[in-house]
């Protein structure tokens, strides 16, 4: 999701200038930063075939929020988080009865570059980041941890020229990944989302990178195969999410080519209402996917302060066995960048409140987790084909009979003349 920029808040950007030795240079002085410590034993995710399992080998999905505030926060020189990030903040989101969190990370505060305030950036950002992490674990929550805002050269990931870029920028994506995958590769409970929401690009591209232009001028794209790769030169066996295209919306032809040698590759996938997230085509689309590879809502939302789309929504994916994470637990006072609650002790907004009053309900019934089966998951797209056919064939008798009656007609015509 994009974050409406508040004015007053970020600083001007500066003129683009690529210096490949510059940024080589910078991030080479990276200081390297201890491997987290490894989740409880229980607490641990992977994909297993269409679905996720936890550490008992049990079908699991996540089922959770967004915690929006580290991909912008760091670049104000403002701190790490927007608003509290100790244990009773953490227990407020658990006492939803979610299991996992998603928290979207700044490239340049991870990397401390591009002129990231030093004492929220590098080595401070990224313990910062490990420490939370570590309090979700400690509150028994996963967490996925997401490459949000970004730029290439050395353009600042600000509000400016950081969000809602096209795609990851080969520049320092994939060495963002490295370092991600290194911090966590230890710890089971943490899985890394690629990018967060590709747009305006080819498939070709989205896959294998390719040149771009926009605003800021041309770059160079990171596709989604590289970066699989730089997680997985690390030794990182942790799932992967791969978004779709049409900023994450679309996921027809997924994965396009896109291969994981650890086989722990999920689909994510974003979708709003009302909005442009082709959510019409769910059924068609999205469940289909579903029959073979995990598939992660991991930002959805109702964007009229209501919760009725929000309840049909979890609905269907409880049905699909779709994992889904709503956006986002912040006190934003805005129903169009939806929030869920309006204090962080937990107070939530109406939207919220469906999201709430769902997971509660989950929790009380202690509802298993659906895996589909490929037939099961392709039953709306096979119930469309058989209402195809029927139509089809509906069609050709109706004209066959058309036919019949018109010959019939002829036919009389030109008795009664003779």
């Amino acid at each position: 999701m994009r974050r409406t920029p508040d004015s007053g808040r970020r600083r001007t950007a500066p003129a683009f200038s690529f210096v490949p030795v510059a940024i080589a240079l910078a991030l080479a002085s990276i200081p390297s930063l201890p491997a987290a410590g490894a989740a409880p034993a229980a607490l641990s995710i992977r994909v297993d075939g269409n679905h996720f399992v936890d550490g008992r080998g049990q079908p699991v999905r996540l089922l959770g929020v967004n915690r929006s505030g580290t991909e912008y926060v760091c670049m104000d020189g403002r701190g790490t988080f927007d608003g509290p990030d100790d244990a009773a903040s953490i227990g407020a989101m658990a006492a939803w009865h979610i299991n996992a969190v998603r928290i979207p990370l700044n490239e340049d505060c991870w990397l401390g570059i591009n002129g990231a305030p030093a004492a929220y950036s590098g080595t401070n950002y990224r313990e910062a980041i490990v420490t939370y992490v570590g309090r979700l674990h400690d509150a028994g929550l996963f967490a996925i941890v997401d490459l949000h805002w970004s730029a290439q050269g050395t353009l600042p990931a600000d509000g400016r020229t950081g969000q809602g870029r096209q795609m990851a920028d080969r520049d320092h994506a994939p060495a963002f990944w490295r370092s991600v995958a290194t911090v966590f590769r230890s710890d089971p409970a943490v899985v890394f989302d690629l990018f967060n929401e590709p747009h305006d690009i080819s498939w070709d591209c989205w896959l294998n990178g390719c040149l771009t232009s926009d605003a800021t001028g041309s770059w160079q794209v990171a596709g989604f195969q590289s970066l699989v790769d730089a997680v997985r030169s690390t030794g990182a066996r942790n799932p992967v999410l791969v978004a779709g295209n049409r900023w994450s919306g679309d996921l027809r032809g997924w994965p396009h080519g896109v291969h994981d040698p650890a086989h722990q590759l999920a689909a994510s996938w974003h979708v709003y209402s009302p909005g442009p997230r082709l959510d019409s085509l769910r059924d068609l689309v999205v469940r289909p996917v579903a029959g073979s590879y995990p598939v992660v809502a991991s930002e959805f939302g109702e964007k009229d302060c209501a919760r009725g789309w929000v309840e049909n929504f979890m609905n269907w994916a409880d049905d699909a066995g779709i994992s889904y994470l709503a956006w986002t637990w912040d006190t934003w006072p805005d129903c169009g960048n939806p929030v869920l609650i309006t204090s962080y002790e937990g107070t939530p907004t109406a939207y919220g409140a469906g999201v709430r009053d769902h997971l509660v309900a989950l929790w009380r019934a202690s509802a298993p987790t659906r895996v589909l089966t490929p037939l099961q998951a392709d039953a709306p797209l096979l119930a469309l084909g058989v209402a195809f056919i029927v139509l089809g064939l509906a069609g050709l008798a109706a004209l066959l009979v058309i036919g019949r009656r018109i010959r019939s007609a002829r036919r009389s015509r030109r008795v009664a003349i003779t």
